[in-house]
C-alpha cells in the first residue's frame, strides 16, 4: 500500500483559562492492579477527583472493594464499575452494593453491560441493574451509564443506532424517577467532530443526560491503536491510523491536545451543550496522564498535595 501524504494539522490551542475551565472536575479511571503501583493518589490528582474503578473480568470483588476503600481514604470520590454480565443475580448485586457502602462509603456507580459477550447470570444490561431498584434503595447519589458517540456494534450489530437510542430514551425517562444524578461516561474517541455531532443529535431527540466525554490520555501510538481496536472505537480511529503513516510522528507519544482544544472551544461557544466534563482513560499510565493534565490545564490538574500548599496563605512579611 502506498503511503499517503497528510498535511500537518495546525491547531491553535485554546487559552489556558479555556482549557482549564473545560478540564475542571475531570475524572479518571484505574484498575486495582494499576492502583497498587501508585503510592499516594494525592501526589497525582486534584483534591476530590472522581476516580472510576474499572472492573475487568476476573477481578475479585474483594480487590475492587479494597481499592475503593484505599482511594476513598485518600480523599477522592470513588465510582466503581458494575458490569451487568458479570453479576450472577440480584442477591450478588445487593452484596456488592452493601460491601462498597459498608467498607468504602461508596454512593455512586457506573452501570454498564460489561466486557464479556455472554451474561454469566441474570443480567445483560445496565437497565436491568437499574430496574432492581437496589441503587435507589441504597441511596446512591450518582449513577452513570455508558455512552457511545461512534456507535456500539455489541448493541447495534448492523452499525446503526436504533437500539442505542431506545436505551437512551429509557435512561432519560429513568432520570425523572430517581433522586440520583445521572450522566453518561463515553467511550474514548480521537476527534471532536463526531462527539459534538452526537451530543447535538441527542439533545435534538430530547435526551438531556449530561455527557462526560471519554478521552485517551497520552500513550505510545501502538498502545492506543491496540486498545482502540479492542474497545471498538469507530471512525475517529483514522486519526491514529493517519498518524501511524507519518514516520516523523510514529515514535512520538500521542496526546489528547487536539481533541481537547476543539472540545474546549466548542463548550466555550456553546455552554448549553450536553458535554459537561472530561473522563480520562489513562491508557499510557495514570502517572503520565495526570502529569500531562497538570502541565497543560493549569490548576485544573493540580495534585491535591500541591493544591493544599497553594491554598495556604502567604507568610507574613518580615
Amino acid at each position: 500500500m502506498a503511503l499517503l501524504n497528510f498535511k500537518r494539522r495546525e491547531t491553535a490551542a485554546p487559552a489556558n483559562g479555556q482549557l482549564e475551565g473545560f478540564m475542571s472536575g475531570y475524572s479518571i479511571e484505574v484498575m486495582p492492579r494499576t492502583a497498587e503501583k501508585v503510592e499516594d493518589f494525592r501526589d497525582l490528582l486534584p483534591k476530590g477527583t472522581r476516580v472510576y474503578i474499572a472492573h475487568i473480568d476476573g477481578t475479585e470483588i474483594g480487590d475492587m472493594v479494597a481499592t475503593a476503600k484505599r482511594i476513598a481514604g485518600e480523599g477522592f470520590e470513588v465510582m466503581p464499575h458494575f458490569p451487568a454480565r458479570s453479576i450472577a443475580d440480584k442477591a450478588t448485586l445487593a452484596d456488592w452494593i452493601a460491601r462498597y457502602q459498608g467498607e468504602a462509603g461508596v454512593d455512586q456507580a457506573l452501570l454498564l453491560g460489561g466486557g464479556i459477550p455472554q451474561p454469566r447470570g441474570d443480567f445483560h444490561s445496565s437497565m436491568q441493574l437499574i430496574e432492581t431498584g437496589l441503587f435507589d434503595q441504597a441511596g446512591f447519589k450518582r449513577l452513570h451509564v455508558a455512552g457511545h458517540p461512534e456507535g456500539n456494534r455489541d448493541i447495534d450489530p448492523d452499525g446503526g443506532d436504533a437500539m442505542v437510542m431506545e436505551a437512551l430514551r429509557w435512561k432519560q425517562d429513568f432520570t425523572t424517577r430517581t433522586d440520583a444524578k445521572v450522566a453518561m461516561a463515553t467511550q474514548f474517541a480521537f476527534e471532536a467532530a463526531p462527539i459534538i455531532a452526537w451530543a447535538d443529535r441527542l439533545k435534538a431527540a430530547g435526551i438531556e443526560i449530561p455527557i462526560h466525554v471519554g478521552i485517551a490520555g497520552p500513550a505510545k501510538l501502538q498502545t492506543l491503536i491496540k486498545f482502540a481496536i479492542a474497545c471498538g472505537v469507530g471512525p475517529s480511529l483514522k486519526v491514529l491510523q493517519k498518524r501511524a503513516m507519518d514516520v516523523t510522528k510514529l515514535v512520538l507519544p500521542y496526546t489528547p491536545a487536539d481533541v481537547l482544544a476543539d472540545l474546549a472551544a466548542h463548550k466555550a461557544a456553546h455552554p448549553d451543550s450536553l458535554i459537561e466534563q472530561v473522563h480520562v482513560f489513562p491508557l499510557g499510565g495514570i502517572k503520565s496522564a495526570a502529569q500531562w493534565i497538570t502541565e497543560n490545564a493549569g490548576t485544573a490538574g493540580l495534585p491535591a498535595a500541591q493544591a493544599a500548599r497553594a491554598d495556604r496563605p502567604p507568610p507574613p512579611p518580615t
